[in-house]
């Protein structure tokens, strides 16, 4: 930190070319910091650069983990097994980075998900009284969180990032706009479709639950995804998992409706289960991303003291559209 108090130290960012990874690269070094990057290709150090990576973290003040294939694609055998690897492989390296280091960092923030909480769309789900859920994107969550929290770093203090359907210049939020621009940006509705033996098995089959349009949605700007990890390191009280959410939820009908406010196009066609997963299917993606009820609240982050830059949906969504144009 430097005489006010602004943090200043190394950063190590591992997973530096998505969405996110190249948000905070620009924030960090538009402050000063010094930013290493680590990812496949693109990057200072690559993952099978263990001796790199050490020397990287020996002094570091902050380690961010973002590491991992993206879930947007079909849950093939193959796709599964490298989500789950990209995930729990890159963490690893980093804890072993961190075990080794003669000065080891204060703080090591990794990417989790607010997916480990289950099908909720009757009560919101804390740090504290939230339940796990079950299947695939579960399992896979609760991996990456054992691999973070594993052995002993007793000066590197550790926070799973539970982070929601982060929105900003790109991302989902790009997909869902060309959507309602085309007259498509309707109500995404569940209902019922046949399940396989297999997909049943493999823990990747959604259930129908939540009827007309109500699951719900649960998001952060990438503006709070970088303010959340700043008040981090200046909050040495909170560790363990953290929700990454903004407080004021919404639901798929309202986030719909919000965004064809914002592209100002009044009518969107909506779209059955049968249609989503035929659309699924041709754009090689999962259903669950958009039916699956996620209500999730940042409890710990409230009751720290954090204020949201974009706690309210519809500005979150202008903020993110004007930012593009």
């Amino acid at each position: 930190m430097d005489r006010e108090g602004v943090a200043c130290g190394r950063v190590v960012l591992g997973g530096s070319t998505g969405f996110i990874g190249q948000d905070l690269q620009r924030r960090w070094r538009a402050e000063g910091r010094e930013v290493v990057t680590i990812s496949r290709r693109g990057a200072d150090l690559t993952w099978d650069d263990q001796q790199g990576i050490d020397a990287a973290v020996d002094g570091a003040d902050l380690i961010v983990g973002l590491a991992g294939k993206s879930v947007n694609c079909r849950y093939t055998p193959a796709n599964r097994a490298e989500i789950l690897r990209s995930r729990v492989e890159t963490t690893a390296v980093l804890r072993t980075a961190i075990g080794r280091a003669a000065a080891p960092p204060r703080l090591w923030v990794n990417s989790s998900t607010a997916t480990i909480y289950r099908h909720a769309d009757d009560r919101p789900q804390t740090e504290s009284g939230g339940e796990p859920g079950t299947g695939f994107s579960v399992e896979v969550a609760r991996a990456w969180e054992r691999e973070l929290f594993a052995g002993e770093l007793p000066r590197t203090r550790r926070v799973a990032l539970r982070t929601a359907i982060v929105l900003g210049d790109g991302g989902v939020l790009a997909t869902l706009r060309t959507l309602a621009r085309c007259g498509l940006g309707g109500t995404q509705h569940d209902g019922r479709w046949p399940i396989t033996r297999a997909r049943r098995a493999a823990g990747t089959a959604h259930e129908f639950r939540t009827r007309g349009g109500r699951q719900r949605f649960s998001w952060v700007h990438l503006d709070d995804v970088a303010g959340i990890i700043a008040f981090l390191e200046h909050h040495p009280g909170l560790d363990g998992p953290v929700n990454a959410v903004a407080p004021e939820g919404s639901d798929n009908r309202t986030l719909m409706a919000t965004i064809r406010h914002a592209v100002g196009v009044p009518f969107g066609l909506p779209a059955a289960r049968w249609m989503l997963e035929l659309g699924a299917i041709a754009l090689r993606t999962e259903t669950e991303l958009i039916l699956k009820s996620r209500w999730v609240v940042p409890e710990k982050l409230l009751d720290a003291g954090y204020v949201f830059r974009h706690p309210a949906l519809p500005e979150a969504v202008e903020t993110s559209f004007s930012a593009s144009s």
